[in-house]
């Protein structure tokens, strides 16, 4: 990105991001988070139903197609689910770090409109590491992997305790996902986003 802002700039002593050894296998699809998440959940029926897989190293490809209830002008997909879209992709990133973390700042360039219609191709990498920071940009295009660039984001995203969304959630959501007798599933539901 252009003009990327000194937030999302890492510090001369980041390092390089290291795929946690239990992360999962290049190729998996990562499933939902959270199954209410409006990016990634399958019990959100507006939601984006974003599915990311694993890629190598400390990377991510996603898929999301633009359905009409996500449209802003007519036929074309609003701006703000593509910021999402962009969101819950880098925020998945986390999981291969094995890491909780939240968007601290989320930068992006809207390239060209994106179609009702149109699936939405990401791809997403951790850059750099810095303490609790963590360093991420990714891309979307549309017609395929390798069609034209559509959107663009730089994230910084701050690795928390579980404690902030036991702190800021709503008590039922977090009995419900606190309760889930899916180990995997309970651990992610606190993965990315509030």
């Amino acid at each position: 990105m252009s003009g990327t802002s000194p937030a999302l700039t890492p510090p001369a002593d980041a390092r390089k991001p290291v795929r946690h050894a239990d992360a999962p296998a290049p190729g998996e699809l990562l499933g939902a988070h959270y199954g209410q998440c409006f990016g990634c959940g399958g019990e959100q029926p507006h939601g984006l139903h974003l599915e990311a897989r694993a890629g190598e190293g400390v990377s991510i490809t996603a898929e999301f197609t633009v359905r009409p209830e996500h449209q802003g002008a007519p036929g074309l997909a609003h701006g703000g689910v593509l910021a999402t879209a962009l969101d819950e992709t880098l925020g998945s990133l986390n999981w291969l770090l094995r890491t909780i973390a939240v968007t601290g700042r989320l930068e992006t360039d809207f390239v060209r409109p994106v179609p009702v219609g149109a699936t939405l191709h990401l791809a997403a990498g951790v850059t750099a590491v810095a303490g609790r920071k963590i360093y991420s940009s990714a891309t979307g295009r549309i017609g395929g992997p390798d069609g034209p660039v559509a959107v663009r984001a730089e994230a910084l995203f701050i690795e928390v305790k579980v404690d902030h969304f036991i702190d800021h959630g709503r008590e039922e959501e977090l009995q419900a996902a606190m309760n889930d007798p899916d180990q995997t599933r309970r651990a992610r539901a606190f993965e990315v986003n509030p």
